[in-house]
């Protein structure tokens, strides 16, 4: 019995495994999302490129590493633009799920150069420590204001666009860094002009890494478990095959399998074994709903199988006939049963 449950309600049959794809949401318009990363663009674009000869007349290490930083923000933008066409397009010949895991890699550059331009800064910020040069506060302080209110605007452009996608929300964190960074270089700037403290331009600077390294990691983080087919973080495989083996009539769940195919879009697949008068494609259709309406996965695929009746047969206690599960020779994962059972 296979089933595609499709929102045009049609059904293929002839073995025992089902898909259910009912509902997918592979993404919202593409089209408003680029609009708003292209204006986050070019506000992001023009400021830096002011902010690049501001940052060398004031020699401010903070408003250089914030205009390298936005650079940074403008190839993840750049980054998540060509994600989004490429994940737009159909699936097709080796591609079977296209190309939708292009944002996830767009994720992991962002993630990266966080990270590395993170390392970049805090040395030299640790040099400016020690030998601190002349910076003009009042410029800094001026060009930081500025700053805070371009950043503001792009992170309120890109915060209208999905960010539910790895690629918007990588560059999405990426302008918001920006944001603390502008933020932490107009305090500094204050300081300077105020006090003369020149040190206060590189502390500002290593208070801007500490973030961006943990923007960074959670980028590197989430993207790489999509990468190593993990479940998604907030689910439970082992509670999900607990809840399906609670459906009557299933006695079994395993080879249970659950993966993110692209950002907000899991996938499920198990082997299921109900009773001997149990009607299999009852079952399927059931655990399709359940899986969709408790845990949101609507890419499924159940093969679902009468359980087999235990034969007489001479051998060691404990052995099962033929020496291997009568329905999976090379089992892998935790068997899910009714009943107290190890995971």
């Amino acid at each position: 019995m296979t089933g595609h449950d499709h929102p045009d309600a049609h059904a293929h049959e002839g073995g025992n495994a089902g898909h259910g794809h009912a509902g997918h949401s592979h993404g919202v318009d593409p089209d408003a999302d680029r609009r708003w990363l292209g204006i986050a663009l070019a506000l992001i674009g023009g400021f830096m490129a002011i902010e690049v000869v501001i940052g060398v007349m004031a020699q401010s290490l903070a408003l250089i590493s914030d205009a390298a930083h936005m650079l940074t923000d403008a190839v993840s933008i750049v980054l998540a633009l060509i994600a989004m066409r490429l994940a737009a397009r159909p699936a097709r010949g080796g591609f079977t799920y296209g190309l939708k895991r292009a944002e996830i890699l767009s994720a992991q550059a962002n993630g990266l150069t966080l990270l590395l331009l993170a390392v970049w800064l805090a040395y030299e910020a640790v040099r400016r420590l020690i030998d601190p040069p002349q910076v003009e506060g009042g410029l800094v302080l001026v060009t930081a204001l500025a700053g805070i209110v371009v950043n503001v605007a792009a992170a309120w452009c890109i915060s209208r666009a999905n960010r539910s996608s790895l690629a918007v929300e990588g560059a999405y964190q990426h302008i918001l860094n920006d944001l603390y960074a502008f933020i932490g270089t107009a305090v500094s700037g204050l300081i300077v002009l105020t006090t003369g403290f020149a040190r206060a331009d590189a502390i500002a600077t290593l208070v801007v890494v500490v973030l961006m390294v943990k923007a960074g990691y959670g980028l590197v983080r989430e993207s790489g478990r999509i990468f190593l087919e993990a479940a998604p973080a907030h689910m439970d495989p082992d509670a999900v095959g607990d809840r399906l083996v609670g459906h009557p009539p299933v006695t079994e769940v395993h080879d249970l399998h659950i993966w993110t195919i692209t950002s907000g879009q899991a996938a499920l697949s198990a082997h299921v074994l109900v009773e001997a008068d149990g009607d299999c494609h009852a079952v399927r259709r059931d655990l399709e709903r359940l899986l969709e309406k408790e845990y949101g996965i609507t890419h499924t695929t159940l093969q679902v199988d009468h359980q087999q009746e235990p034969l007489l047969s001479v051998g060691r206690a404990g052995e099962e006939p033929g020496g291997e599960d009568p329905h999976c020779a090379d089992a892998h994962g935790p068997v899910h049963r009714e009943g107290p059972h190890p995971h």
